[in-house]
């Protein structure tokens, strides 16, 4: 709320957020950035009645470009499910007014320390590196200028794209002890926050890449990493969006968080999932062999088997899905309109995958005997 108010008083539009499974767009299975709901503005197709827009977008990364599924868990920042919080130029402001907006809101609205924030931007992209310098004052020490793969952002093989500039945040510790590392190191001492993208071109099918009719910006802020940020914790698990579901898990398995990092990946496994698939089925999805049904699938199934190890017996993936669907229904109130449908589809979901386990084990047995 704060980040879309800040927006507001800029003069953007506050726009809801655009459904998970995309409308007409066959090149995405599930909406996997806030700029797709926007694509064909940045393409000039489409026009709104409005040059500048901020929203908090729900988002989906376990399946094509940008698919997160094997990091869940196993990193305190990756998700299936999570919301981007964003701003939005088309063909208005550019690279200088979206820099000092998010300088602006990190610093004096958020309160976050100067000296904690490091920028990193494309190494061609010589205009954004002169503004965090010279305009806003970055000191050389905590500005870099980065390769393709972590500066250039696009939203699959085909689409808008552009350089972009990214906000990290130093916690000052490394979980892992690192005592000299840089910030593009993995060792958890650092997090991007807020990835600006100058949206400047378009990549066709080919691969050719060809300037878009105006250049306008897209920004993406995780509301799990800048909520981890304020409240003083390194994991996007340890904040009040993840843990009573970490907690409901514990109880259901007996299993104490903290204690042992395999179990603790689970732990947090089932967190994640649970709450991607009350969004998911929410939208009408519903677990099947191909397309989104079977990524929902695959997501139920892999949920279940961590669920297993912790050594959770009984049905309990729909008490999960019911749990997310109640924390997060203020800001998605249609969550408590399929709660009940929701939990129908993962029941059967979980007592078709426990048949199809019971009776594999079965074949294993015979086998080995």
């Amino acid at each position: 709320e704060t980040f879309l108010a800040y927006f507001e008083t800029k003069g953007h539009q506050r726009v809801a957020s655009g459904p998970l499974v995309p409308q007409n767009d066959s090149t995405l299975l599930f909406t996997n950035a806030g700029m797709n709901q926007f694509k064909d503005v940045f393409l000039g197709r489409d026009q709104r009645n409005y040059k500048t827009a901020t929203s908090s977008q729900k988002c989906f990364r376990a399946s094509g470009k940008h698919n997160d599924l094997e990091t869940v868990g196993r990193t305190s920042r990756h998700h299936t499910f999570f919301e981007m919080l964003g701003n939005f130029s088309f063909a208005d402001y550019f690279k200088k007014e979206a820099i000092e907006y998010a300088w602006d809101l990190c610093t004096n609205v958020y309160k976050l320390s100067s000296d904690s924030l490091i920028v990193t931007v494309f190494r061609e992209d010589e205009e954004a590196f002169s503004i965090w310098k010279d305009h806003i004052g970055i000191p050389r020490d905590r500005l870099f200028k980065m390769g393709e793969e972590e500066n250039y952002w696009s939203m699959g093989e085909t689409g808008p794209c552009g350089p972009c500039s990214e906000l990290h945040y130093d916690f000052g510790v490394s979980p892992l002890g690192h005592l000299d590392c840089t910030v593009d190191c993995d060792c958890g001492r650092f997090m991007e926050i807020w990835n600006l993208v100058f949206m400047q071109y378009n990549r066709d099918s080919s691969g050719t890449v060809t300037p878009l009719p105006s250049p306008s910006i897209d920004t993406g802020m995780g509301l799990e990493r800048i909520t981890a940020v304020l409240q003083g914790v390194q994991s996007n698990y340890d904040t009040d969006l993840f843990r009573p579901l970490i907690e409901e898990s514990c109880r259901l398995s007996g299993i104490a968080y903290g204690e042992n990092e395999k179990k603790d990946v689970s732990l947090r496994i089932l967190a994640d999932h649970s709450r991607a698939s009350a969004f998911v089925v929410n939208e009408g999805v519903i677990p099947g062999n191909e397309g989104k049904g079977y990524v929902l699938r695959k997501l139920l199934r892999r949920a279940l088997r961590h669920g297993r190890t912790l050594g959770i017996d009984q049905p309990f993936l729909s008490s999960l899905t019911s749990l997310a669907s109640e924390m997060m229904q203020d800001s998605y109130p249609e969550l408590t309109d399929s709660r009940d449908y929701c939990a129908r589809v993962v029941e059967a979901e979980e007592e078709k995958f426990n048949s199809t386990l019971s009776h594999g084990m079965q074949l294993l047995d015979e086998i080995v005997a």
